[in-house]
This record gives structure tokens, sequence and C-alpha cells, in this order.
């Protein structure tokens, strides 16, 4: 299994997300294009978070766990979404280099009760930075008219 590919990929997202972030004003963070939904500060905050939460789950975080995370994470302001964008790309792709095909092949139980291999689990996180990455630029674009002119693929 070639995780190098998968996390270059994932880096990609990564580095398209943050070319975007820089592309936004802090006051954009507020805006809510639905009522009930994520404002765009809370998308970002939760792309952000990705890496080290899914990373989390793939090692049998349990609910509580995940809850403590997501409530002690605050990513404030642009540069520190950025930041937790970076860092926690950088820790998922040290842990997964880290790992011997044999736990790459291991299965683990989130705690809603899915269970996947380690890579399976890599191969999730990809998926789930490229929707929300996704959703950003259709939110940008479609609900406020601000086309950050990002090349979202290599």
């Amino acid at each position: 299994m070639n995780c190098e590919n998968v996390l270059h990929q994932i880096e990609v997202a990564v580095n398209t997300v943050i070319e975007i972030i820089e592309k936004l004003e802090e006051d954009d963070l507020q805006k809510r294009p639905t009522s009930n939904k994520h404002s765009i500060g809370e998308l970002l905050e939760h792309i952000a978070l990705i890496c080290e939460a899914d990373w989390l789950i793939s090692k049998e975080a349990t609910k509580e766990e995940m809850e403590n995370l997501y409530a002690e994470v605050s990513y404030e302001n642009l540069d520190s979404i950025k930041d937790g964008l970076i860092t926690n790309f950088e820790s998922l792709k040290s842990n997964y280099m880290n790992l011997t095909e044999q736990e790459l092949l291991s299965e683990t139980t989130s705690h809603w009760g899915l269970t996947y291999t380690k890579y399976e689990w890599l191969l999730e996180i990809l998926a789930h930075v490229y929707h929300h990455r996704g959703q950003l630029h259709a939110i940008l674009v479609h609900c406020y008219g601000k086309d950050p002119k990002v090349s979202m693929f290599e």
C-alpha cells in the first residue's frame, strides 16, 4: 500500500484550502449562507481538524474523547486555521508513514460502529477533506460571489 500517494493528495487539498484562506478576510469567517448550518469559519475550523480528528477515530477514540477534542480546539482567525491545517496534516503524515504494512491492514472500529483498516481510514480522510473543500468553494462562489480562483487539482 502506498500511503505516500494518498497523503500527497490530502496535501494538495490542504494546500488549496490554504490558498483559499489567503483570499479571505477575517469578517468572511462569520458569514453563514444558511441560518441553521455552519458559518464559513466553523466549516474551516472543521476542515482544519479533519486530519487530527479522523486519525483519532481510526485509533478507536471514544465518543467522549471526540467531543472533548471538538470542545477544546478553537481556531479563531484565518492564521490559526492555516496553522491548524498544516500542523494536523503533518501529524497525520508522520503517523501514517510510521505504520507498518501489518498495521495498515489492521481493522479498527469507530465509536459509531464502522470498521475499516487503517489504510481505508486514510482513504476516508482524503474523501472527507475533499468533500468539505468542495463545500467551502461552493459556498464562496454561489452564496457570496467570491470566486477564490484557486486551481482545485494539480
